[in-house]
């Protein structure tokens, strides 16, 4: 969807994808805020899944999350989408891959735009598309010793 805006800091960075990544190493908040932090930004949304300790009703031990080569690729176009689709003056995503403990980092993003309406709906279109459309799966284990993959 294509909009044009007033204001010269209402419109799009020229290049808002700041910070894509996939990693087996801890998340830094500070990193992914600091990546979409921009002058003419009002607003900044950002949005942190943690690992819960329960699911469908069972409690889980721990899980580990894969993912394919092309994962990282594809943050960045779906990163670039969402660019596309609102005024972002920057935009940023990471995941983690690898075994992690309840309470643990899994993903990280965030977005920044002249106002915060824009800004908390262009969050949500990324976390749900690149929850969507990333290949990433996790695989959880539970205390009572079942497990699941989840998106594979």
């Amino acid at each position: 969807m294509a909009t044009t805006y007033d204001h010269p800091g209402e419109r799009a960075a020229e290049d808002p994808v700041r910070l894509i990544a996939v990693r087996d190493t801890p998340l830094s908040l500070d990193e992914v805020f600091t990546a979409v932090s921009d002058g003419a930004a009002g607003g900044t949304a950002l949005f942190v899944g943690t690992v819960r300790d329960h699911d469908g009703g069972a409690d889980v031990a721990g899980l580990g999350y894969s993912s394919h080569p092309s994962a990282e690729a594809e943050i960045t176009r779906v990163a670039e989408k969402v660019a596309a689709e609102f005024p972002v003056r920057a935009i940023a995503a990471v995941h983690r891959v690898g075994d992690l403990r309840i309470g643990d980092l899994a993903v990280v993003v965030a977005v920044s735009c002249a106002h915060r309406a824009e800004a908390f709906a262009a969050c949500r279109k990324l976390i749900d598309d690149l929850k969507r459309d990333v290949p990433i799966w996790k695989h959880q284990t539970f205390t009572n010793g079942t497990e699941e993959w989840v998106g594979a």
